[in-house]
């Protein structure tokens, strides 16, 4: 018990000198978003009308990137000058293109979510590489989605232009099955690449 707060004691003094601000942001950008597993085959009956019987045929798929956008907010705690922690709410729209041989029941799937993340983001000068878990919940859906949310994380890494503007590129995984029937279990994958501006606040 003394050992923790010897250190509870170490981290408070450490933490009361560090140069600790606070800075609100806005984010977009664009998504190119697919679901994962992405080759698979359907079944379905075709009809003869000369015949007049049906025949099981199976076709391929494949899904493809879908390009949209995400547009959200931050808060930028800048705990060190190599650590913030970055709380967010995003508004994502996402989904996943089909490319198929012979028929198939759709060629795009659409899903939007809005979701919050906590961000971990490391600093080394004007870089940054960034990781944290994410919390999304569907808004809109052209599909029945095996969910009305999604749990995953993302990572990636930006670039300070300014003070105030930057650049990111970012990847997230869900981790449920946005699709989970006869198509197989498949979730999101999303690759953004985007802007992103801060206000700073004072201390």
């Amino acid at each position: 018990m003394k050992k923790f707060y010897f250190a509870l004691f170490i981290f408070c003094y450490v933490f009361s000198f560090a140069q600790v601000t606070f800075s609100l942001g806005v984010r977009g950008g664009a998504n190119f978003s697919h679901f994962n597993q992405g080759n698979g085959y359907q079944d379905y009956f075709y009809y003869h009308e000369d015949t007049h019987s049906y025949e099981e045929v199976q076709a391929s798929y494949k899904f493809k990137n879908r390009t949209d956008f995400y547009i959200g907010v931050f808060g930028n705690v800048r705990l060190t000058k190599f650590y913030a922690l970055q709380p967010e709410f995003n508004y994502s729209r996402q989904g996943s293109k089909v490319e198929s041989e012979g028929r198939y029941d759709r060629d795009e799937y659409k899903i939007s979510y809005f979701g919050t993340q906590l961000v971990n983001k490391f600093y080394y000068k004007n870089f940054n590489v960034l990781i944290g878990p994410t919390i999304d919940v569907v808004v809109e859906k052209d599909f029945n989605s095996s969910y009305d949310f999604d749990l995953g994380i993302t990572a990636g890494a930006g670039y300070d232009i300014t003070k105030n503007l930057g650049v990111e590129a970012r990847i997230k995984h869900g981790f449920l099955h946005t699709i989970n029937n006869y198509q197989g279990k498949h979730a999101n994958v999303v690759f953004q690449a985007g802007i992103y501006y801060t206000i700073n606040l004072k201390k």
